[in-house]
């Protein structure tokens, strides 16, 4: 028997229908035929058999002895020289064949490709390229191209091959025709539906192969028919929201479940593909996937997409340094449809850019910048930051041709503020006579100010590089220890006004630097949380709850309790969080004290159920004992990581839920519930 990856090879080679052009003329360019094509490159809609095409080239490669190297577009980084270190044998290695699949998520690397590396390929090296977009007409049309490119916009499947691939995949002929009536021949719909009627009881009913708009909605009913139980329904609604799940996901925000068995689970489904990073649905399975759940689940979907949200944020402050662009990415994924957040964010891949720190070769570029589109005071101001905190900024680089477009900087300024950064920068300055006339900032903390943002191309509207650098800045003020305020600065005060509405604050100063007039954004980190600050990203997909009088939501109740004990020891964040603002605090003569001890008892009650004591256990432990950390609250009571957060887990179920009922009925009558003295 041949290895595990030699018989998939077989299997796919079996399974392989169609697409015969393109297995031909890959094989006259595999002999070195000085006439085939140089470089391959595929297209079409999703589901069309791009990445069932790019393996089975793959195989055919490795066949002929090739070295074959394989690339998803979805995880190339925004960096080109990244990319580069990751297709090195295509420079190096003669014969290399490179493979780069899912294109369109990083379409913006087209033209560099095009210009700087393709053309640098070591000898007999070939190419070949998937995606959902047609190339620039530009390459296509290239005479000097013309001759080594070969262009494939695939197609459904015609009659015979749809008909082949049913046959290969087993489905019962009295399904056949319904099903090609059904799915035509796109082959995602097909292989679906392959899959769901080739089980035991199949797909009986004449009615369910009636045409239908909504093909994919229905196969993947069919498909999963029954979960097998609530905890893989949990695991869909993961991998329905995060950009790609793993293990390790699973484990995290499902933590009382059989992570391994899951993962397994989910891995078997059709319409899963696995990458480096996990797995991740097909775009087109996953809408569907991800719309079906939340028309069903509602509140099921919006509870796991905090869970996953609190996840990521723990990663933010947690993970390796070079994790962390990353989770922002997967964090900021989850919010891309909020309308907050579209107001702020292009999503766009035009024009995309890589970030780097300033280099002393840089500062001449960056000057002149900055005198184009601020004047001579605004490029004295950069050169004074950039010989006092060279660290805060970065400098913005076209991945097409590497040409510098923009640059930022985040400063960080500690209290109490140096004299001679408020007699040089009128911005600075009015930062912190914000922060005097408001809430001063202590000796220990700092502030954060995104002091430039500087775009001549795309001055001061929403772009790419202001998406970058507000990442990086809401990653580190995440991480930041003692950082009191967060300040933006635009020149457009009325225009950012309305698009940062709901998340930052106009301070109302308008300092003056040469002939121009800024706005002044804050947030006080001390008041507002990183976290529950980003919650509000999401406000707009949560599903109204049942409320009590106050007409507070029960998520956003919820959120109030965790934050609440999050802050347990910090005097100053308990003083302003939210569960001080509900019902069951809102006779409080005392409101800090009494809301600390309501706590308590609730806490202390839970024991009273037989569910509850370890669940009380935790929580103690977790946030009243002093334990720094929850894997020293673990420590503490003798428990593994995860049992601790499973019992922490349901603490908190079982806390917010008793809490909830006090905010719906008031005290508990039948146990004559009061509010103890105690703290």
């Amino acid at each position: 028997m041949g290895s595990v990856g030699e018989r998939l090879s077989s299997a796919r080679v079996r399974a392989f229908i169609g697409r015969e052009d393109e297995l031909g003329r890959f094989a006259e360019a595999l002999t070195g035929d000085p006439q085939a094509p140089f470089v391959f490159y595929a297209f079409g809609p999703g589901g069309i058999g791009k990445s069932t095409l790019l393996r089975r080239l793959a195989d055919q490669a490795r066949s002929a002895g090739r070295l074959p190297v394989e690339l998803d577009g979805r995880f190339v980084s925004r960096d080109p020289a990244d990319f580069e270190r990751a297709a090195a044998p295509f420079l190096d290695v003669p014969g290399t064949v490179l493979f780069v699949d899912s294109f369109e998520h990083c379409q913006w690397l087209e033209s560099w490709l095009w210009q700087h590396f393709l053309p640098r390929a070591a000898d007999g090296a070939l190419a070949v390229l998937g995606g959902r977009l047609a190339p620039q007409a530009q390459w296509s049309a290239d005479p000097a191209w013309a001759g080594v490119l070969h262009l494939t916009e695939l197609k459904p499947f015609v009659d015979e091959h749809a008909r082949s691939l049913l046959t290969a995949a087993r489905l019962r002929p009295e399904l056949r025709d319904r099903v090609l009536r059904f799915a035509g021949g796109n082959p995602l719909a097909l292989s679906l539906a392959a899959a769901a009627g080739a089980g035991p009881e199949g797909w009986s009913k004449e009615e369910i192969w009636a045409p239908s708009a909504d093909v994919l909605r229905t196969l993947l009913a069919g498909l999963i028919g029954e979960v097998p139980t609530a905890a893989h329904r949990r695991a869909l609604e993961v991998a329905a929201q995060a950009h790609s799940t793993s293990e390790e996901l699973l484990s995290s925000v499902l933590p009382e479940e059989d992570a391994h068995l899951l993962f397994s689970w989910l891995r078997d489904l059709p319409f899963m593909e696995s990458t480096h990073r996990g797995l991740h649905p097909h775009d087109a399975a996953r809408e569907t996937l991800a719309a079906d759940l939340r028309w069903r689940a509602p509140h099921a979907f919006v509870t796991m997409r905090q869970r996953l949200a609190e996840e990521y944020l723990r990663l933010l402050r947690e993970a390796p340094e070079e994790r962390v662009w990353t989770v922002t990415d997967e964090l900021f994924y989850l919010f891309k449809e909020v309308e907050t957040l579209a107001r702020l964010r292009t999503w766009s891949r035009e024009d995309e850019v890589h970030d780097r720190p300033l280099q002393p070769g840089d500062i001449d570029v960056v000057l002149r910048m900055a005198e184009q589109t601020e004047g001579p005071a605004s490029a004295d101001l950069v050169r004074y930051w950039a010989q006092r905190q060279p660290q805060a900024f970065s400098v913005y680089r076209l991945v097409s041709t590497g040409r510098i477009v923009a640059f930022t900087a985040r400063l960080v300024l500690p209290a109490p503020p140096d004299p001679q950064d408020l007699a040089t920068d009128p911005v600075v300055a009015a930062a912190w006579q914000h922060t005097d006339a408001t809430a001063p900032v202590s000796p220990g903390e700092h502030i954060g100010i995104s002091r430039f943002s500087i775009y001549p191309e795309r001055y001061q509207v929403p772009s790419r590089v202001i998406d970058l650098s507000s990442s990086r800045a809401q990653a580190e003020a995440a991480r930041a220890r003692g950082r009191a305020y967060g300040f933006a600065v635009y020149q457009d005060a009325d225009a950012w006004a309305v698009r940062v509405k709901g998340t930052l604050a106009d301070t109302g100063a308008r300092p003056r630097v040469g002939e121009h007039t800024h706005g002044l954004f804050s947030v006080d980190w001390r008041q507002v949380p990183v976290e529950t600050w980003l919650r509000r990203f999401i406000s707009a997909t949560d599903v109204p709850a049942e409320s009590g009088p106050s007409g507070i939501s029960r998520t956003t109740f919820d959120q109030a309790v965790r934050e609440a004990l999050a802050h347990w020891r910090d005097a100053g964040a308990f003083t302003a969080c939210a569960l001080l603002r509900a019902r069951l605090a809102a006779d409080f003569d005392d409101p800090v004290k009494e809301l600390r001890a309501l706590l308590r008892q609730a806490v202390d009650e839970l024991a009273g159920d037989p569910r509850g004591v370890r669940a009380r256990e935790a929580l103690t432990a977790g946030y009243f004992s002093g334990a720094p950390t929850q894997e020293a609250a673990a420590r503490r009571l003798g428990l593994p990581y995860g049992t601790y957060r499973r019992h922490l887990r349901q603490g908190l179920d079982l806390l917010c839920e008793a809490l909830w009922q006090w905010e719906l009925h008031g005290p508990d009558e039948n146990h004559g519930r009061t509010v103890p003295t105690y703290t």
